[in-house]
């Protein structure tokens, strides 16, 4: 059903282009099921023209890769207004000069965009293109952020078995975890795995680890990959969590969002679920609104990006789309906090302010600040990146278990056997057929 509406939403994309006027058509460009589309995106035209007095016409395209959206902007040069990259996505965008200043002048309206957490600012500041002095501030605003760890079943899989990431690799989970199928996300939480021992010793931090990539440390994480093999379900991005929820595997390395779709899905079918992070660290990631290059409409650009920032457009799509948003005004601290649903608190500090140390909030969406501090933002490659797709081809291609190998002999075995008994009995045909044509 997802890849009918993707179908059609491109054959509409593709005849509207054609006839959108450029000056009245915001053209914006986000991953699937990431907005609420009825009250959200659909009422942004109604808004736009009361602040403006102008109309506007929305073209809504969705991808499902950072970097397929990137190539269109980058190769393809595609003037779509606003995009919704990654936070590795918009350091390279930046790096690569892809982006354009967004518009804080709005008139009268107020800057929403100043209520996006200072912890979110400053992450998004680790974006800038090293050596530059460039504000990102100015060119990307945060949209969705969260963690990634372990979506587990606690019917098979005990936490303490898992807390750390090498719990992974216990021969009793043999075939029975999903990985994504993304090098830069499972680099970012393996490498603070095997790492572990000189963190401890103060001789590497977490940030350093996740934002240079050398060979040594590609080597370290494909060794363990490699150890991992036996366990390892399949790869995936985003089938995994329904899998999850039927009770299929019993662990998937997972982001939070996805986490906890999981979680709320599988208690309907009466399926246990639960989220943590490992004790060794993990990567906190970030998606962001930015203005390409090639952009036709930067003034509705920058109003969208404003309007998507407005506490009451931050709750109707943390509620859609279950992700936790960077906005964190009282009117968002206080949708999170819910004492009736979640008895223990968390300290989110971090994200609101003093006022927010004990919060009775979802601990899967919201981290804890204990386990931010143990996680790092995940940066582009760069150099490295040719070196890190090389070692994710090796160790995808080489992930076949010892049963999956079984498998494959025995099918080949069966296959070859068929072949030779027909081999056989197209001979004894042909030989009957021969004398019998020798009697006449």
């Amino acid at each position: 059903m997802k890849k009918l509406s993707s179908i059609l939403v491109a054959i509409l994309f593709v005849f509207t282009s054609f006839a959108a006027d450029r000056e009245h058509t915001l053209k914006i460009y986000n991953w699937a099921d990431y907005i609420d589309m009825t009250n959200v995106l659909d009422k942004f035209p109604a808004w736009y023209k009361e602040q403006t007095g102008e109309e506007v016409q929305v073209i809504y395209q969705t991808f499902d890769i950072n970097e397929s959206m990137l190539t269109e902007i980058e190769i393809g040069k595609e003037d779509y207004d606003v995009v919704c990259p990654s936070e590795y996505i918009i350091e390279r965008m930046l790096r690569n000069n892809l982006l354009l200043k967004i518009d804080k002048n709005y008139g009268d309206l107020p800057d929403y965009t100043k209520l996006v957490s200072p912890f979110a600012q400053n992450i998004f500041q680790q974006m800038a293109p090293k050596g530059s002095d460039i504000n990102v501030a100015d060119y990307a605003v945060g949209y969705m952020g969260g963690t990634t760890g372990i979506l587990y079943n606690p019917t098979y899989v005990n936490a303490d078995d898992i807390r750390s990431l090498g719990g992974l690799l216990n021969p009793k989970f043999a075939g029975r975890v999903f990985m994504k199928d993304a090098f830069r996300d499972v680099y970012s939480v393996v490498v603070l795995y095997v790492y572990r021992e000189e963190i401890a010793r103060g001789e590497v931090t977490r940030e350093d680890l996740v934002g240079n990539v050398t060979d040594e440390r590609i080597a370290r994480v494909e060794k363990f990959l490699t150890d991992m093999k036996d366990n390892i379900a399949g790869w995936e991005v985003d089938f995994g969590k329904e899998e999850m929820t039927k009770g299929k595997t019993w662990m998937n390395l997972s982001w939070s969002g996805d986490a906890q779709w999981a979680i709320d899905e599988a208690a309907e079918v009466g399926v246990t679920l639960n989220y943590l992070v490992p004790e060794e660290g993990s990567n906190v990631w970030f998606d962001g609104w930015v203005i390409p290059k090639y952009a036709k409409n930067t003034k509705a650009a920058s109003y969208f990006i404003n309007y998507l920032c407005m506490p009451e457009n931050a709750i109707l799509n943390m509620e859609e789309i279950g992700y936790v948003s960077v906005i964190a005004s009282p009117e968002v601290l206080e949708w999170a906090n819910d004492e009736e649903t979640y008895e223990e608190t968390v300290d989110l500090s971090y994200y609101f302010g003093d006022s927010a140390v004990a919060v009775h909030a979802n601990p899967v969406l919201y981290a804890d600040r204990a386990v931010i501090e143990r996680c790092a933002l995940m940066h582009d490659c760069g150099d490295q990146t040719e070196a890190m797709l090389a070692m994710w081809n090796r160790v995808k291609g080489d992930n076949l278990s010892s049963t999956m190998v079984i498998i494959i002999v025995v099918i080949v075995l069966a296959i070859v056997l068929f072949a030779v008994i027909q081999t056989v009995n197209r001979r004894r045909q042909r030989a009957i057929h021969t004398k019998k044509t020798n009697r006449r």
